[in-house]
Order: structure tokens, then C-alpha cells, then sequence
């Protein structure tokens, strides 16, 4: 079918199952639904979590509940009804198990490419990001992650690349449409002194009357009235965990939440509305190092931004929020036992994550160092011959060729340990092909069927927005 026909002719919504939708009958009297029908959507708030199973946003939840009583805002919403709720099949054009430089062009592109590649098929051919056709008619757009600015799933909406890997390109790009808020990490691909080219994008960013910053205060300090360029790390910023428990980087590195927060504050001046992209990216790296406090405070901070994004929503019923994820990975869960309380409640005493601790370690690191650094970091003392197990491995390792893992570090063997301890077991290192969590708030969704495939995502948001896809 031709995707400007089915864009014109409605027939998104015929799309999904025969079912009811689970809110039909009871929605002009729930807050998210409430003369819905009559507005457009004037800005477009996109919150992801990359790479989080059903276990992750479930083990979040529980985690909170049991330390304060309540528990995540993203399950508040479906417990108080006030969104509509989906699953989302993402397969790419090449395999049933995505990665996020696909799963993000089929929400960018609206259509669906192979692993690897953004918004361009095998072929060759473009098609226009979201983004950018928003920008052509007059919207301001961002996008705010916890990994480079300039790594698949942001890119996903803003870009056209054949290889996701080549994020050089990817930064010039993002200059050349003139996107009006870019924050997370990635500084090897900006400066001139790391760029394999020398292109001094920061200069080049500036030229363009961006201001540029590089640190938590500088962030907070930069005025809403021009373009943003934030860079707070050499790769990825810091797991959440690490962050919440190193008094230095607090100083240095803003969270999820404070960036979304400028974001929006930028954003939000233009009268023609606008449109952000919020991705904790960090959650995907955690659950491929199978490392559970990496993981579950990732996963609250994206919650905490999502906290910001409904505040700003509620108070602005001219917002659609969007809150999903582009696939699962790792599938954890909390196992069945005796001990399954007691032993998930042992997190709560986690002061870093796995990938702090296993950095800090080398072939000269004794078995009762190793023993130290895991107590201190997990609050556990795990056995000689548990710490064995991990030290053994650093033998010849170094090879810096991973993606996730360039030292080849026993990520998996660390969390065999800690399952013992805190009841958490994890089927893979890698993505998975779930039918991930959809949910919506604001104009446009009341249009959201039970199921849908991910293709679907991008012409939703165009009518929701009422923007003609013609381009």
C-alpha cells in the first residue's frame, strides 16, 4: 500500500486486533482521554527505554515499591488508567530480532529496514526522518540520551546513514538540519582532537549559534532562547548508579531527568510546537553486561524523566506522550525460591554496578582485593572460589573489539555469582524478539490500537500532529 494513501485514507486504525480497545467506554472520564478527540497534538514527547524486557520495567517496579512504598510512574499510568496501553511487534526488514538503528528508523522512516542501517534500505533508498519532517513545517526537535547523541536510536529519528557505526557523519548531520537540542555523551565524535577528519564540530556547532556545553552546571546555566549542543562524556555518560554514589561526577554529568527538563524548557518556546526524543540508552548496555544495578537504576532514571515529561503534558493537553522501548534484551527476571525477597531486597544495598566493578579490576587485582571491591559495591561476600572464577578470566583479555563489552570483561560470570544473592537470572547477553510495551497520553491516543506493528508508530504521530505526509 502506498504510505501516503494510508496515511490519508485512516487506515492506521483499522490496523491491530478486532478487540475492544481496553479503554473504550470509560475514556471521556479519565484524565489522559478527555476531549481528546477535538485537539491535535502540538508537541510530541517520545520517552524510551533501549533494550528493556518486560522483567526490566516489572523489576523496577517491584524495586521501588519494597524500598518506598511506591512504585514507578510509568506503572502508576497503567494502574490509574490514563493511557492508552499496546504491544508493538519490531521486527526489522532482516530479522524478527532487531537491532536499534532499525527499530528506531521504522518509528523514524515508517519504514521498515535491516539491522544496521538508518532510515535507507539494502537498495539504497531514503526516506525522510520524523524529525525532519517535523522541522519542515516549523516544529523545534531534540533529542536527550544517556549514550552518544550520536548512537542509533537518536539518529534513528534525525538521519539518513547507511552504517549506524559511523557516527562521525552522523554529528555532521545533525548540524546540517539544524536540530535544535542535543544532549548525552559522545565527545570522540565532536572533537576535532578525537575525529578522525580534525572537523572542529564544536566550533562549527557554535558558528551555527549554538551554545555548547559540557558539563552539569553549564547545562542548568544556558539560556532557553538558542540552540543546544550538550556533551558530558567521552562515550556514554555514567550508569545511574555510579552517578547517584560518585560526588564528582554528580558535579560533572546531569542526569536523564535534568536534561529532558532543559529540553523541554528550550523547546516549548516556539508557538508551532515541537518534538523530543528521550532515550535512557543506558538500560541496553546494562542488560547486555547482564548487570542488574547498572539496570534497574537506569531504568528508574528513565522513569524520573518520564516523571517530568507527564508533569509538563498534564499541564500542557496540547502534548502526546509516547513511552516504549525499541526491544527487549537479556529478558531478566527475579526467580522463584524461598529466599526471592530477601534476595531481590539485597539491591536496595548495591552501590555501583557491575561495570565499576569489573573496570576496577586487572591480572594483578589478589582474590581478596576482588572480595573487597564486590562487597563494597554489592554489599555480599561472595567465596573464594567465586572470586576465582572472575579473576581467572582477566588473563589475556584487552582486545578492544567488543561493542558493549571491548575488554571482553566476565560480565556473565559476575552475574552468575550475584543470582545466588539476588535472585536475578538473565536468559542471553543479546536482544531479544519481544513484542514490547506501548503506551500513550494526550491528543492522538485515543487512537492506539492493542497491537501494531512498528511502522505504524510514525504515521500515528504524523496525524496525531495532523501533519500531511507529503515529502
Amino acid at each position: 500500500m502506498n504510505r501516503r494513501n494510508f496515511f490519508r485514507n485512516g487506515s492506521l486504525f483499522t490496523l491491530g486486533t478486532a478487540m475492544l480497545h481496553p479503554f473504550q467506554g470509560m475514556a471521556s472520564n479519565v484524565t489522559g482521554f478527555s476531549g481528546l478527540k477535538s485537539r491535535k497534538a502540538r508537541n510530541i514527547i517520545m520517552v524510551i527505554s533501549d533494550g528493556m524486557s518486560t522483567g526490566t520495567l516489572n523489576m523496577a517496579d517491584i524495586y521501588l515499591s519494597r524500598r518506598s512504598g511506591k512504585g514507578t510512574r510509568w506503572l502508576e499510568l497503567y494502574k490509574e488508567n490514563m493511557v492508552s496501553r499496546a504491544l508493538m511487534d519490531m521486527a526489522s526488514a532482516n530479522s524478527i530480532v532487531t537491532d536499534s538503528a532499525a527499530a528506531s528508523s521504522s518509528w523514524g522512516g515508517g519504514v521498515r529496514i535491516p539491522n544496521g542501517s538508518l532510515n535507507m534500505s539494502r537498495e539504497g533508498e531514503s526516506f525522510m526522518p520524523i524529525w525532519q519532517k517535523f522541522k519542515s513545517v516549523g516544529k523545534s526537535a531534540g533529542c536527550v540520551t544517556t549514550v552518544p547523541v550520536t548512537h542509533a536510536t537518536p539518529a534513528g529519528f534525525c538521519v539518513n546513514q547507511k552504517s549506524r557505526s559511523d557516527q562521525e557523519s552522523i554529528a555532521v548531520k545533525y548540524l546540517e538540519h539544524k536540530f535544535d537540542v542535543l544532549l548525552g555523551g559522545g565527545n570522540k565524535y565532536f572533537d576535532p582532537e578525537k575525529r578522525s577528519d580534525g572537523k572542529p564540530m564544536y566550533r562549527e556547532f557554535e558558528a551555527h549559534g549554538y551554545t555548547v556545553v559540557k558539563s552539569r552546571s553549564s547545562l542548568l546555566a544556558a539560556s532557553n532562547s538558542e540552540r543546544l549542543l550538550g556533551v558530558f562524556e567521552e562515550d556514554a555518560l555514567p550508569y545511574s548508579i555510579d552517578l547517584e554514589n560518585n560526588s564528582e561526577l554528580k558535579k560533572k554529568v546531569p542526569t536523564l531527568a535534568e536534561m529532558t527538563e532543559k529540553a523541554i524548557d528550550i523547546l516549548k518556546v516556539n508557538p508551532e510546537g515541537f518534538v523530543l526524543q528521550v532515550e535512557a540508552g543506558k538500560v541496553d548496555w546494562a542488560a547486555h553486561g547482564n548487570d542488574i544495578g547498572g539496570l534497574i537504576h537506569d531504568q528508574i532514571a528513565h522513569d524520573e524523566a518520564l516523571d517530568v515529561v507527564i508533569k509538563f503534558a498534564m499541564e500542557n493537553d496540547d502534548t502526546l506522550v509516547i513511552i516504549t522501548t525499541d526491544h527487549g534484551n537479556a529478558n531478566p527476571g527475579i526467580i522463584y525460591g524461598d529466599s526471592a525477597n530477601k534476595n531481590f531486597d539485597s539491591i536496595q544495598k548495591y552501590r555501583h554496578s557491575n561495570d565499576w566493578i569489573l573496570n576496577g579490576v586487572g591480572i594483578e587485582t589478589s582474590i581478596d582485593q576482588f572480595k573487597d571491591r564486590v562487597q563494597y559495591a554489592n554489599a555480599i561476600d561472595i567465596t573464594t572460589d567465586e572470586a576465582a572464577s572472575v579473576l581467572n578470566q582477566y588473563k589475556g583479555i584487552g582486545a578492544e573489539d567488543g561493542l558493549y563489552n571491548p575488554r571482553h570483561l566476565p560480565f556473565q560470570t559476575l552475574a552468575e555469582i550475584q543470582k545466588k544473592y539476588n535472585s536475578v537470572g538473565w536468559i542471553s547477553m543479546q536482544h531479544s524478539a519481544d513484542y514490547v510495551e506501548l503506551a500513550m497520553y494526550g491528543p492522538g491516543s485515543q487512537h492506539l490500537k492493542p497491537f501494531i506493528k512498528n511502522t505504524d508508530l510514525h504515521y500515528l504521530m504524523l496525524k496525531a500532529a495532523e501533519v500531511e505526509n507529503d515529502f
